[in-house]
C-alpha cells in the first residue's frame, strides 16, 4: 500500500494519497484533483479557504499540497500494465468482482 502523506485537517486528521485515492483519514474522498477555477462552488470555497487552488472531494488543497497528491496520484497511475496480458487481467478481475458482488459461484 502506497501512501503519501499531504496534510492534517484542523480537527486533526489526516489527508494522504493511498493507492491512487486522495484519503482523509483512511477514507476515499476523490480519484482526481478539480482545479478551483472548474469548481461549480469555487465562489464559496475561495472565501473559505482563501490560499485553495484545487479541490480533492470535499479536501480544498493549496498549489504546493496539490502538487504533491498530482504528484502521488500520477505515480499510482504508472503501474498501468497496457499489454494484451494486462488487460487480460483486468477484464478477468471485473468480471470476477462483478459476479462476487452479485452471489454468483
Amino acid at each position: 500500500m502506497e501512501t503519501t502523506y499531504i496534510k492534517t485537517t484542523q480537527d486533526g486528521r489526516a489527508v494522504e494519497v493511498i493507492d491512487g485515492w486522495v484519503c482523509l483519514a483512511g477514507v476515499r474522498e476523490a480519484s482526481s484533483l478539480v482545479p478551483l477555477d472548474e469548481h461549480p462552488n469555487r465562489q464559496a470555497i475561495a472565501r473559505a479557504v482563501p490560499g485553495a487552488t484545487h479541490v480533492a472531494g470535499r479536501l480544498p488543497l493549496t498549489l504546493e499540497q496539490a502538487a504533491i497528491a498530482q504528484g502521488a496520484l500520477s505515480a499510482a497511475q504508472r503501474i498501468f500494465d497496457a499489454s494484451p496480458a494486462g488487460i487480460t487481467q483486468r477484464i478477468r478481475k471485473a468480471v470476477w468482482d462483478k459476479t462476487a458482488a452479485e452471489g454468483v459461484e
